[in-house]
């Protein structure tokens, strides 16, 4: 783990003192975002030093030419890419004719950057010696407005520090950007269009074979010392867009830009540009000013946190922590959009591409279903629903038929886009993440139209693919499921992952139990439902059949699941026989070595017991994690967070608040070391369930919600709220016990097994 650099505040991150070696470590954890549009924490003014340029734009994406020297039936034609996209904060700064650059002066004091996660605003602050005798002071203030999700505002305020001060602002629109991850230098955007003038600028692009049209804008106000105005001279050269002025300035003096910017979606079937509609937006924010533009978006934030809010009393390093996950996790999605989801990197980074992961449903959704309520919850399943002609379209080209439906392992609109074969082809169990989600939000928002509507359709499409996937063995008179990579992708092509058989067992028996009671309960959309998709009774019956059953490998001398076969073939050593150098090990070791090991990247057959906790005792529970936890190295950000649930619900609680700072500082303290390549968005989810559904033991069963909470001896008290059907229940656990309460309804309630009648607040 690095040293980290960053102070511990309850509500803010902070950096004081600079260093160009966390540059690019902060331009992630100082990122802002607001559901549409996400950028790094770039400094507006030029920086020569390394740097990750990246400003990107919800749902934007560029199929790149996936770079492989073979190629299989099925392979994915590209590889999408999250696209780095014209940037608009840039503010370039003269001082008596010197380039404002921190990595080229004579001395930065005072340099901070403070993340008010509170307000989502972003602060940075320095004083420079450019040379002997001309020093600034300087102090920047940017956020991504949670109102209007096209609209950003930066003010960059420069003092001078000595007489005869002349400042040349450039505030500019850049398109000449690159994708730090791009594969052939191939160029993602196409410039069509620009325009320059008092009023604003604006960039007219789209993006090459994807062809999303964005107009990237921008209108800067200069204010001198006095507070007058200063008329900008504008410029437009190929790609670059500028607005220019001059300010003197005399020492304590300070001069001002204000710049509001953003990205503007453009209809694809528009041939017009909507300068017109620009013009409106940046007229509507100058009028309003930059101080009611930012209260706006403070009251937005202020209303997230009273709901997703948690409070931890005693450790605020953990608190920080939680906040910091809980900020991100709504800077990424907020539910407006049906179209978009959530990656892995958020707007933080381009790893991953930026695409859709298994992460949605298995880590994420009980975060958004639980702190911003149904609806939101059901965008996500219907993202999935809406691309169910793409999943059987993928299933096809792998040979599956009839409508067979294989939900991609990667994706940006449903087609499969990630480029290694053992991921993409044999991954498969993400197909059963999807089907839980379905599950997993009924029973907790207690909607039962979503199954009816849509989710129906994507339960048959993926029955049927488990149905193919299969094949019986007669050597073993049961079903099996061969060549597959279970959420350990540090086992390729094995055979019968337990994980996988259980998820794919569970998801025939579901869809069995859910097209009989659709029958019972709603006729006519069941006989609509079996004509559209040509269900018969003797297919739902090989369901049955096929689950009754499924093979799992078993430990032939304990009362213990295998990972898969073969897996006591290899040398089980533990992790703490692992020298510290070989760590970690996907840093150090071959591929190759890795897949003869026995360590396990993430929670596998854990994922399982987490995932249906009421299908087994504690003492099988207690039987797993004892022996699987110790060969586990924890290399995936998704595995701390499983990890420290199921430590809790057994009570072991040093190593469940272990696994829980891991999860919550993970990118705080860059225990990856990767930190500069972006966030873990998704594995931040995680952490929100290991307080939630670990230290507060939330749980449902058998239609009622339960509670079973367990406090960390680090901390004093924690607290949380939980949207739950129609009431926001508030849980608060400290030493003297657990205490809850609903506003908005009465609703009955388990705590440590008890029932409970919760009453509303009056």
């Amino acid at each position: 783990m690095s040293t980290p650099y960053l102070k511990t505040d309850p509500w803010k991150i902070i950096e004081e003192g600079f260093d160009p070696n966390h540059v690019k470590s902060s331009e992630s954890i100082f990122s802002l975002g607001n559901g549409a549009m996400g950028q790094r924490a770039n400094f507006e003014e030029h920086y020569s030093g390394e740097t990750f340029q990246g400003s990107y734009i919800g749902g934007v994406y560029y199929p790149d030419k996936t770079r492989v020297g073979w190629w299989k039936n099925g392979y994915p034609e590209y590889f999408a890419k999250v696209l780095n996209a014209p940037n608009w904060i840039g503010i370039d700064v003269h001082v008596n004719g010197i380039r404002l650059d921190l990595n080229n002066c004579l001395e930065i004091q005072n340099f901070r950057r403070e993340l008010d996660m509170k307000n989502g605003v972003y602060h940075r602050s320095f004083t420079v010696q450019l040379e002997k005798n001309c020093a600034i002071e300087v102090h920047s203030t940017r956020f991504l407005s949670m109102v209007t999700g096209a609209l950003g505002v930066i003010q960059y305020s420069i003092k001078a520090l000595q007489d005869n001060t002349t400042l040349e602002f450039d505030s500019y629109i850049e398109g000449q950007i690159t994708n730090q991850d791009s594969n052939w230098n191939d160029p993602f955007w196409e410039h069509t269009n620009q325009h320059a003038s008092a009023e604003g600028l604006a960039l007219f692009s789209h993006t090459l074979k994807t062809h999303f049209k964005i107009c990237t804008y921008a209108h800067t106000e200069f204010v001198d010392a006095r507070g007058a105005i200063i008329a900008a001279e504008c410029t437009s050269e190929e790609q670059r867009l500028s607005q220019k002025a001059i300010v003197t300035l005399q020492q304590g003096e300070i001069g001002t830009a204000t710049k509001f910017g953003g990205y503007f979606r453009c209809d694809k079937s528009s041939e017009s540009t909507p300068l017109s509609e620009v013009k409106e937006l940046l007229a509507a924010a100058q009028n309003q000013g930059f101080e009611t533009v930012k209260t706006a978006h403070q009251e937005v934030w202020s209303e997230v946190w009273k709901q997703s809010d948690i409070l931890i009393e005693g450790d605020e390093k953990a608190q920080q922590a939680i906040r910091f996950n809980i900020f991100q996790l709504n800077q990424t999605y907020n539910g407006k959009d049906p179209k978009l989801n959530i990656g892995p990197k958020g707007f933080t980074g381009e790893k991953y591409g930026g695409s859709t992961y298994w992460d949605t449903e298995a880590y994420c959704l009980p975060f958004y279903m639980a702190t911003k309520g149904a609806e939101v919850a059901r965008n996500l399943l219907k993202y999935r629903y809406d691309q169910l002609y793409k999943a059987i379209e993928n299933a096809e080209r792998l040979g599956f038929s009839g409508g067979a439906a294989l939900y991609p392992m990667v994706t940006m609109n449903g087609e499969e886009c990630h480029n290694e074969w053992e991921i993409t082809f044999e991954e498969i169990h993400r197909n059963g993440a999807i089907a839980y989600a379905i599950y997993n939000y009924e029973r907790f928002t207690g909607d039962k139209t979503y199954l009816p509507e849509m989710g129906m359709e994507v339960l048959v499409g993926i029955a049927r693919f488990w149905a193919q996937r299969v094949n019986f063995s007669e050597a073993k008179g049961l079903y099996v499921i061969l060549g597959v990579t279970g959420p350990n992708e540090y086992e390729n092509n094995v055979n019968n992952n337990w994980y996988t058989n259980y998820i794919a067992q569970w998801c025939l028996l579901y869809t069995t139990e859910m097209w009989e009671r659709l029958q019972v309960e709603n006729q006519q959309v069941f006989k609509t439902l079996a004509s559209k998709l040509k269900v018969r009774k003797e297919e739902v019956q090989s369901w049955q059949s096929i689950a009754n059953q499924m093979y799992f490998p078993k430990h032939p001398e304990k009362d213990l699941f295998l990972q898969n076969d073969g897996f006591l073939d290899k040398e089980l050593q533990t992790v703490e026989q692992l020298p510290a150098a070989d760590r970690p090990i996907n840093q150090h070791w071959s591929w190759d070595r890795i897949l003869r090991s026995p360590y396990i990247k993430q929670a596998d057959v854990l994922q399982g017991f987490y995932f249906f906790q009421e299908h087994f005792t504690m003492e099988a529970l207690q039987t797993h994690f004892d022996y699987y936890e110790p060969f586990t190295v924890h290399e995936s950000s998704l595995s701390p967070c499983v990890h420290a649930i199921l430590a809790a619900r057994l009570e072991k609680m040093e190593q469940a608040y272990a696994f829980y700072l891991r999860t919550a500082r993970l990118d705080l303290d860059d225990y990856n070391k990767e930190v500069d390549e972006g966030l873990h968005i998704t594995s931040m989810a995680g952490t929100w369930m290991s307080i939630v559904e670990g230290f507060g033991g939330m749980q449902m069963k058998d239609g009622a919600l339960h509670f079973s909470p367990k406090l960390p001896q680090q901390w004093k008290a924690f607290s949380f709220k939980i949207l739950y059907r129609n009431a926001i229940i508030t849980v608060r656990v400290d030493q003297a016990g657990t205490r809850i309460h609903s506003s908005g309804a009465t609703t009955s309630i388990f705590c440590n097994g008890a029932p409970i009648t919760v009453n509303s607040d009056v």
